[in-house]
């Protein structure tokens, strides 16, 4: 039988946790506090996690709106969130959702941070996961004897949300926990204020966390960043970030890592990486000057509460101040796995010193909210720290043994596409039966905001011929009024805009017979800055698993997607150049860098495919982890025109010839 002891404490404290107001004055100041309310029905039944979610109060903030455009008037709204575990299993860092709905921005949230990496304040009106800091998990009843203090935790919510004035209340449209392995009914609203929920073990899953080790299991990812301490004592440690890519397709070049201090921690030393920004005039004149008087603060590398970590060149390598780290100083260059393992990873190590009252060597907390970016690469996302089983390296001394890191926690990011985000490179397509190029589309990678560059977003591309594509868009008008090409088209007027893209590709069509077929990609660079180790992927809905072989490149279809080709340059051809000046750079249009191949495809393992029809050609190309542009379009034709074929082939290839000469 139940304790009644331990009810009665426990309806106490919810009694005084959940403070509500029913209404929304509106005036500017704040209404004196509510009576509190008793605690939710469906507490005490809840043998699983109990999650609530109360509206406490609010009232109008600047600038006043009523009663003109009531849609649009700002709300401060002041909520609490509450975790209870109620269950006999360790809620393991937790996560909980909730739906805001009223276009909310979050100034602050006791207790907790943003799964999503992102800091405070932030835009939160399509609903956001809260997960714990600097508490992140909840124990038993059982094993904590009743301990509330261990078993629940409260977020207090602080922000401005839009447009629900008095007497309606700003509630979100639900709350559930985020964890696996746990299903939520839809909330139950008490009032207008109280909704609430109980979530329990899904029993048709098996949990895979040992009572032994009582860690969560390692996360898969596209990309995982591990925080190791490999050493610690009573003011510092040494931690070891390994930076991982899992995706086949993702990448990163000159990558970019931050994470945000919770504690006032600092950057003391470094080896393998740099700050972006080596600044010790926080740490000099802010609380950590206070407490370090004796220690020469001059020397620290970092003290910003948001630091950007950015690697070393491969100069540094062999530093003995900053490099002799292994998987190291690439320039921030990290490799899909399938393309070469051993730079798919980076690595460095850095000496962080804490602040009171953190001082004890086992007071270990990693920083919050991670974000890792690149110059040309996709989009990542990175959730919040979760702790693993420590982790092993070999030992340093050669011996056949292992060494275990202290502490370790996982953060996953997966690459995310954004509505918004324009691509950075761009596919045109062409074919041995038509004797026109549909180029890239108009402002593929965004328009340029010249004034004096009138042009059309909308109009369609104009069809090109090939060796059009060889021109700088800026001089292709030209260049196609003096080959007398526009002669017999009718443009319009403005004239549709370039694509303003730096990496172009085309894909030809070269040949199709009864048995098989090939095709030709070739690589454009119009930028500045040149490719190292560069990669490209074509996916082929029907065509692709009767892949054969590329000729120029390395090669293969994508483990687990035969539908997928991923290419890279062969040693020494590794390279994707830049744009440099043409032979005669006073009258010769600049001239980009190019890579060129032919790949042959098999109609045995694709019958029924119609490659002149649009079998052939990708659905999807990426160039170094981005996603290009592709037509809308196709060049399909019914007939056959063999000369066409020959002239584009025989010019592109003399083209490209003629610029590996000249390299």
């Amino acid at each position: 039988m139940a304790n009644p002891f331990y009810f009665l404490i426990l309806t106490i404290t919810i009694f005084i946790s959940f403070p509500i107001s029913i209404s929304q004055p509106q005036t500017q100041a704040p209404p004196s506090p509510p009576p509190p309310l008793p605690p939710p029905p469906g507490v005490g039944s809840c043998n699983g996690i109990f999650l609530s979610y109360v509206y406490n109060l609010g009232y109008p903030v600047p600038p006043t709106l009523l009663p003109s455009d009531p849609l649009h008037q700002p709300y401060r709204f002041q909520s609490t969130v509450t975790i209870l575990n109620n269950g006999l299993q360790e809620l393991k860092s937790w996560k909980v959702f909730v739906g805001f709905q009223h276009n909310e921005f979050l100034v602050s949230a006791s207790n907790a941070v943003l799964a999503d990496g992102t800091s405070l304040p932030a835009n939160v009106s399509n609903g956001t996961v809260f997960a714990g800091f600097p508490a992140t998990d909840l124990k038993t009843a059982v094993e904590t004897a009743g301990d509330w203090n261990q078993m629940s935790i409260q977020i207090q919510l602080v922000g401005t949300q839009f447009g629900v004035g008095a007497p309606d209340v700003p509630m979100p449209s639900t709350i559930t926990l985020a964890n696996d392995g746990y299903l939520c009914p839809p909330p139950t609203q008490q009032g207008n204020n109280v909704t609430n929920v109980c979530c329990t073990i899904d029993s048709t899953v098996t949990s895979n966390i040992t009572l032994d080790e009582g860690f969560l299991p390692r996360q898969n990812g596209d990309l995982t960043i591990m925080y190791d301490v490999i050493r610690t004592y009573e003011t510092d440690y040494l931690a070891q970030v390994t930076i991982s890519n899992h995706n086949p397709l993702g990448r990163l070049d000159n990558w970019k890592l931050s994470w945000e201090w919770m504690r006032d921690e600092f950057i003391y030393t470094m080896r393998g990486a740099y700050p972006e920004v080596v600044d010790a005039t926080d740490c000099i004149f802010g609380r950590q000057g206070e407490y370090y008087k004796d220690k020469d603060l001059s020397i620290i590398l970092n003290c910003e509460r948001r630091p950007t970590i950015i690697d070393l060149p491969p100069t540094k390598a062999n530093d003995s101040n900053l490099g002799f780290i292994p998987f190291c100083c690439r320039n921030g260059t990290i490799l899909p796995p399938s393309m070469d393992p051993s730079k798919s990873t980076s690595v460095f190590q850095m000496q962080v010193y804490k602040m009171p009252p953190d001082l004890n060597r086992t007071q270990l907390i990693p920083p919050q909210n991670w974000k890792i970016n690149g110059t040309f690469n996709p989009d990542y996302q990175c959730g919040s720290p979760v702790r693993v089983s420590p982790s092993t390296f070999p030992d340093p001394s050669g011996l056949p043994s292992e060494s275990t890191a202290i502490a370790s926690w996982q953060v996953v990011c997966n690459i995310t596409k954004s509505k918004e985000k324009r691509p950075k490179c761009c596919v045109s397509f062409s074919d041995f039966f038509n004797d026109t190029v549909i180029p890239c589309n108009p402002c593929a990678c965004g328009c340029t905001t010249n004034p004096s560059n009138i042009c059309s977003a909308t109009a369609p591309a104009i069809l090109l011929p090939a060796k059009a594509l060889l021109v700088p868009f800026d001089n292709r008008t030209d260049f196609l009024v003096d080959e007398g090409y526009l002669k017999k088209k009718e443009l319009p007027n403005p004239l549709p805009c370039g694509d303003n893209c730096g990496v172009s590709i085309n894909w030809h069509i070269l040949s199709d017979y009864k048995r098989g077929w090939s095709a030709r990609i070739t690589l454009f660079n119009w930028g500045e800055t040149g490719f190292a180790d560069w990669f490209t992927a074509v996916q082929l809905d029907r065509a692709g698993p009767g892949f054969e072989s590329v000729y120029s490149f390395n090669g293969s279809a994508l483990p687990g997607d035969n539908s997928t080709i991923f290419m890279w340059g062969l040693p020494g051809s590794n390279h994707l150049l830049a744009e440099t000046d043409g032979a005669k750079p006073k009258k010769d249009p600049r001239l980009p860098g190019t890579q060129q191949t032919v790949i042959s495809f098999t109609k045995k393992k694709t019958p029924g495919i119609n490659v002149a029809r649009g079998d052939g050609f990708p659905t999807k190309v990426l160039f170094n982890g981005e996603e290009c542009s592709i037509p809308t379009i196709l060049p399909i034709n019914n007939g056959y025109r063999m000369g066409a074929a020959t002239s584009v082939f025989s010019f592109l290839v003399a083209f490209v010839f003629l610029v590996f000469m000249q390299q």
